[in-house]
């Protein structure tokens, strides 16, 4: 008489999804530290498996390559994470509390608030991107992808703030856009915060000052 057939264990598809989730988020992290150690033409894919122990095979299906790891690397340190830059932006908690707040000068400090961890997160591996883009097409358009990114991002902001009636007299969206991205360029953290050695409290407080001295009515400074 032949042994019962044993029974098939069940596919659990949402648990697949999960640990190849958390495979990517520890591939993602640990192509950051191999890029900011070695920099972009040293961060070869069997060293960035190695850092996150896994196979080469792994990181491939992690990513298009390098440039995608690059990428990855550089959306995840933007969102705070891996795992958070799988979240849409305006769904993300620091950008939904600056939407949701209705007073100006409140709103403009909010923001100001996101960014020194920002651009302390994402600023070493632009460096990085920086440093490399030049001469390599894929690279390049990464660096025009972020700007943009940014640029859009800036510009739905300033239409919020028109929209709501917040803009001071004469100053167009389009405009305050423009000095939004100027003021709280990557340059002027670097400046202050690396070079001058503000704290981040520091930095944000300028911040919130300068945004509201150039974008809101004088009753609002």
């Amino acid at each position: 008489m032949s042994e019962k057939a044993r029974p098939r264990r069940r596919y659990d598809a949402p648990k697949r999804r999960e640990q190849a989730a958390r495979t990517r988020a520890q591939v993602i992290e640990a192509a950051r530290r191999v890029f900011l150690e070695y920099g972009y033409a040293r961060a070869t894919i069997p060293r960035i498996a190695a850092e996150a122990g896994v196979a080469v095979e792994t990181v491939y299906r992690s990513a298009a390559g390098k440039a995608g790891l690059l990428e990855a690397a550089v959306q995840a340190a933007l969102a705070g994470g891996p795992e958070r830059a799988e979240v849409p932006v305006r769904e993300r908690p620091g950008i939904r509390r600056v939407i949701e707040e209705r007073e100006p000068r409140r709103q403009l400090a909010l923001y100001a608030r996101t960014q020194p961890g920002v651009w302390s997160r994402v600023g070493p591996l632009l460096r990085v991107l920086d440093a490399a883009a030049p001469g390599d097409p894929k690279l390049e358009a990464l660096r025009e992808a972020h700007a943009r990114q940014r640029l859009d991002g800036l510009r739905d902001f300033a239409a919020l703030l028109a929209d709501r009636g917040a803009l001071r007299p004469g100053l167009s969206a389009k405009r305050a856009a423009d000095l939004i991205w100027t003021i709280c360029a990557q340059a002027n953290y670097e400046a202050l915060v690396t070079s001058r050695g503000w704290t981040h409290d520091e930095y944000r407080d300028w911040l919130t000052d300068t945004l509201v001295h150039a974008l809101l009515p004088a009753t609002f400074e």
